[in-house]
């Protein structure tokens, strides 16, 4: 047996806390929820800002949502409430993935996700204390709400964690105008005869990419996947009465691993079917 004398074991001691206290600021603990479990990682510090990333990691099997989730799921909800020392907080949504099965067309994410989040000080010379409440939809083959409280204290210099951040940030979608140039691309958005409302969108693309319509508010919208000839179709299958257009329409276009964001506006003939 080895005996270990009461100043070593001090030092040992010594020595722990102050790794535990080297690492305060670098993440939050994990919370265990259904199925996941999630924590906030520092980034570090730059001119614009703080980065944050709000990691979840699934089972095997089970998934989470994007801001749409589609036909069924949960999007998460971030609160902020409670934070002090907060400018602007900026979050980021990596690219989903379509997912199809008895529930329906959903957008998810699945054994792991960061969303990567700009802070801004209100006081540059103080550090920032986070708070959030999370909410996150869990699913395998029912949806089970998950939450969590994470707290992270952000101070100036460099976080461990900015490899993470930086790639998570680079599948977030980037924003580019209706008809760039470039191996992927929104060329046009036509309408086309059909008993609903639907519209042709061009792209230029590999094969196997995914196309996500994010419509406004109490709109319904579907979307094929990439069609012969390189085209989706989106239908819009409800939206509200009264509408007169245009009405906005927000395109992600993924082709892993990169993906392209383009902002259109439907015309006004839809007033009229």
């Amino acid at each position: 047996m080895t005996i270990v004398s009461r100043s070593v074991a001090a030092a040992l001691a010594s020595v722990l806390s102050l790794a535990e206290t080297a690492s305060a600021g670098d993440a939050s603990r994990w919370e265990e929820s259904f199925h996941s479990r999630a924590r906030l990682v520092a980034g570090g510090a730059s001119a614009v800002g703080h980065w944050v990333g709000i990691e979840i990691l699934l089972d095997p099997g089970f998934k989470t949502y994007w801001r749409d989730p589609g036909e069924s799921g949960l999007p998460p909800r971030f609160d902020w409430t409670g934070s002090t020392n907060t400018g602007a907080i900026e979050m980021s949504w990596p690219a989903p993935t379509r997912a199809e099965d008895a529930g329906g067309i959903a957008h998810i994410y699945s054994e792991r996700v960061v969303f990567p989040t700009r802070v801004r000080a209100a006081d540059p010379g103080r550090p920032i204390d986070l708070h959030l409440n999370l909410e996150y939809g869990v699913c395998k083959e029912i949806c089970i709400p998950a939450q969590a409280t994470l707290d992270l204290v952000l101070d100036k210099g460099d976080g461990p964690h900015r490899g993470t951040i930086e790639q998570a940030l680079a599948l977030v979608p980037r924003p580019q105008a209706l008809g760039a140039e470039g191996p992927l691309s929104i060329t046009a958005v036509d309408p086309v005869a059909a008993d609903k409302p639907t519209y042709r969108v061009t792209v230029r693309s590999p094969e196997g990419a995914t196309l996500f319509a994010e419509a406004p508010e109490n709109w319904y919208v579907s979307t094929s996947r990439l069609l012969p000839g390189g085209h989706f179709t989106i239908t819009i299958d409800e939206r509200p009465k009264g509408f007169s257009g245009p009405a906005p329409l927000r395109l992600t276009l993924v082709a892993e691993p990169r993906a392209i964001e383009t902002e259109v506006h439907l015309d006004a003939s839809l007033a009229a079917r």
